[in-house]
């Protein structure tokens, strides 16, 4: 019996990455995820042609709701975003909504989400926690530009430089 090999989330990640042209600019790196700029997600919506149609659930003055129906090839699913000013650090919720609906639609279809990845659009809450910061590509002397270098590059952020960049 013939082995198969397992490709490890980084692997996955890169693969992605590349085959639907994200740049450096397109992903954040998060204490505890990576984070995907709109304009990411746009991009792997186009190579993958994604279709996405919206629903407004609901779109009051202080919340509001889209449920996003997604389709890649066969395979159709359904998921939502919302935005409130409990999550949200813009007062235009419907838009916001429906930005995240977009990005998880996305991301749970390119099966990204599933690897621990998040969409800007939904990361409010990680930005107000202070934790992210974009994710640069070190220099030659594998220090960060001086905005980062508190911050220590962990092995993942070093294999992805090399294996992306």
């Amino acid at each position: 019996m013939e082995k198969v090999k397992t490709k490890t989330k980084r692997e996955q990640l890169n693969e992605l990455y590349l085959s639907c042209g994200l740049v450096k600019e397109d992903v954040f790196k998060h204490k505890h995820y990576e984070i995907i700029t709109l304009n990411g997600i746009e991009k792997i919506a186009d190579i993958k042609n994604i279709i996405v149609k919206y629903e407004v659930v609901k779109s009051e003055a202080q919340f509001a709701s889209v449920k996003a129906i997604g389709t890649m090839g066969d395979i159709t699913i359904e998921t939502f975003g919302s935005a409130s000013p409990n999550n949200s650090t813009n007062n235009y919720y419907l838009e916001m909504a429906e930005k995240r609906a977009l990005s998880r639609i996305v991301l749970k279809l390119s099966k990204a989400y599933c690897l621990g990845v998040k969409g800007e659009e939904e990361a409010d809450v990680f930005k107000k926690a202070g934790n992210v910061r974009r994710i640069n590509k070190p220099q030659i002397n594998n220090t960060i530009s001086k905005r980062f270098e508190e911050k220590q590059v962990d092995e993942d952020c070093e294999e992805y430089y090399e294996n992306k960049f």
